[in-house]
């Protein structure tokens, strides 16, 4: 059985010897199965906070089973209304489901709600791929598709006229992705530029995840792979807009506020 804590006991104890006090000075006698546990409460006690019926239901079950109550089986609530059947009494002379020293209070105001329930206090902020996230990449490839389906029937490709196989475009400039290869070009061997720069480049991320192993997912933890791909993308964004913006004829170095912009979209 659960232990009833201490203080609760106090207030029963202080209830009970102020009910038989009351009973004492209206006409009668306090029942002697009122007295007796009285007699061994602490003298220094709080006040009781039990409500009276509950006390009068103890008094009359205690009575009941001691034979001072005269084979009363109900006893009037003390703020009016109905009957209230006491509980069964044991052989004992205690109340059945009764507590340490005969108390009746009710087990679940006695017993934290933590001991009993299983309460979450983290939420967890993971789930699984298949089939959470797996789907709403599924359903977002279709309305991507769609979306491109329907734009591309009402809305015309911005392609130039045929091509003149006797007259090159100067500059003749790749599309913008492919600007940053290009001017590599411009700076090293095509060997270096085309394959070993990119190469590099590729294989230091793919390496990333296995370099920096940090379970975490916040970014003032992530430090190297945020700076990793920063560096990457400051780089191939600054190769793209000096081979969109400041090469003219020839793929040479211009400045576009003097001489123009050679950009084809």
């Amino acid at each position: 059985m659960t232990e009833i804590p201490e203080h609760l006991r106090k207030r029963a104890e202080e209830a009970r010897k102020k009910a038989a006090a009351k009973a004492g000075g209206e006409g009668g006698d306090a029942p002697a199965a009122a007295d007796a546990p009285a007699a061994d409460a602490p003298k220094s006690e709080a006040a009781s906070k039990i409500p009276a019926h509950l006390l009068e239901r103890s008094k009359a079950a205690k009575a009941k089973a001691s034979g001072d109550a005269g084979g009363s089986a109900e006893v009037a609530p003390a703020g009016g209304g109905g009957a209230v059947a006491a509980p069964p009494a044991a052989a004992s002379g205690v109340p059945v489901g009764a507590g340490p020293g005969g108390h009746t209070q009710r087990l679940l105001t006695v017993v934290k709600s933590g001991s009993i329930q299983d309460v979450k206090a983290t939420p967890q902020d993971k789930v699984h791929v298949w089939p959470h996230l797996l789907v709403r990449e599924f359903v977002a490839a279709l309305a991507c598709t769609a979306f491109l389906l329907i734009f591309s029937t009402f809305v015309n490709a911005p392609l130039l006229e045929l091509a003149n196989f006797n007259q090159t475009p100067n500059p003749s400039k790749a599309p913008w992705y492919f600007l940053g290869l290009q001017e590599l070009l411009k700076w090293f061997h095509p060997m270096v530029a085309g394959v070993l720069l990119p190469g590099m480049a590729i294989v230091g991320l793919i390496l990333a995840p296995y370099t920096d192993r940090n379970p975490s997912n916040k970014p003032e933890d992530r430090k190297f792979a945020i700076s990793l791909y920063t560096l990457f993308l400051v780089y191939w964004a600054t190769l793209v807009i000096i081979g969109t913006f400041f090469r003219g004829p020839g793929f040479n170095f211009i400045w576009p506020w003097s001489d123009g912009l050679f950009v084809e979209l």
